[in-house]
């Protein structure tokens, strides 16, 4: 039994360097598609599940980053449909696409991460894997499962829906703001033993990417940070709180941690240390 979980473990490692390359730009069309870099990486995550039993199956491996791409689009609608998000089949009407574009809008890559949220899902997957992402027409017909010419209709609508729309405005989510600031105080006083009073005894902790412990074994997961120089910051991250973690100095945040309270303790830590890519897109308020 032991030596079964060594081979899976060596093998689930050995698939993560394989795909680590591909990583970043699938998490930056999975984000889009969800308006969130926190449900964006929970995709990411499936995503590999995903790929990963399916390459268990078969002796063969396919191209990797369009079959990767398939799969987290696959993924994504699956979710956004579950969660009653905005969404359009492929039946687009075809008009005013003779003269189309075919250079990624820079007006478009410069979008925050929300505004995507206005158009429905097929416009959005094809303005993300078109304009942010510079997938090719041909490539991103192929990753949405649909023709060229849908590509161009989605495209026209897309842009142009995504360029007039003012975003909602998000709330902030204020009443875990004391606990963070608690917990953010007793951090950057390297209060290591006042922490682990903090985190109740059955609290949850995802360093995300990389391992989960739960209980008693969250207490040891301050050590690694007892080495290093580092400072939290209450944000406002996507409507919620969090805190920002600036390492040896920085002027800006590395990675974030989410955390949820109960009765005044900590309930449940996800540490993004091991994906920071997810900065890249994150919206967020030093608060």
């Amino acid at each position: 039994m032991t030596e079964t979980r060594a081979t899976f473990s060596d093998a689930r490692e050995q698939f993560l360097a394989m795909v680590a390359g591909v990583r970043p730009e699938l998490h930056r069309y999975c984000a889009r598609l969800a308006g969130s870099v926190i449900e964006g990486e929970d995709l990411v995550q499936e995503t590999f599940a995903k790929a990963f039993y399916a390459l268990s199956q078969s002796p063969d491996v396919p191209p990797l980053r369009p079959w990767l791409f398939r799969i987290a689009h696959n993924t994504a609608l699956d979710f956004l449909k579950s969660h009653g998000r905005k969404f359009t089949d492929m039946r687009d009407d075809i008009e005013e696409i003779a003269g189309i574009d075919d250079n990624p809008d820079p007006a478009v890559v410069r979008a925050a991460l929300a505004r995507f949220l206005s158009l429905p899902v097929t416009q959005r997957s094809a303005v993300i894997l078109k304009d942010v992402l510079g997938h090719s027409l041909d490539e991103t017909a192929e990753t949405m499962g649909t023709t060229v010419m849908a590509v161009k209709a989605l495209l026209v609508r897309g842009r142009k829906k995504l360029l007039e729309d003012d975003p909602d405005e998000t709330t902030a989510q204020a009443t875990a703001r004391a606990d963070l600031e608690r917990y953010a105080s007793l951090f950057n006083a390297r209060d290591w033993d006042g922490l682990r009073e903090l985190v109740s005894d059955d609290c949850r902790l995802d360093l995300v990417s990389k391992s989960q412990r739960r209980g008693k074994q969250v207490g040891a997961y301050f050590a690694r940070y007892e080495k290093n120089v580092v400072v939290l910051r209450v944000v406002r991250l996507e409507g919620r709180l969090g805190c920002a973690v600036y390492l040896d100095g920085a002027a800006a945040p590395s990675y974030f941690m989410l955390l949820e309270f109960g009765d005044g303790r900590v309930t449940s830590i996800r540490d993004f240390r091991y994906v920071p890519y997810i900065m890249a897109e994150a919206e967020f308020e030093v608060l």
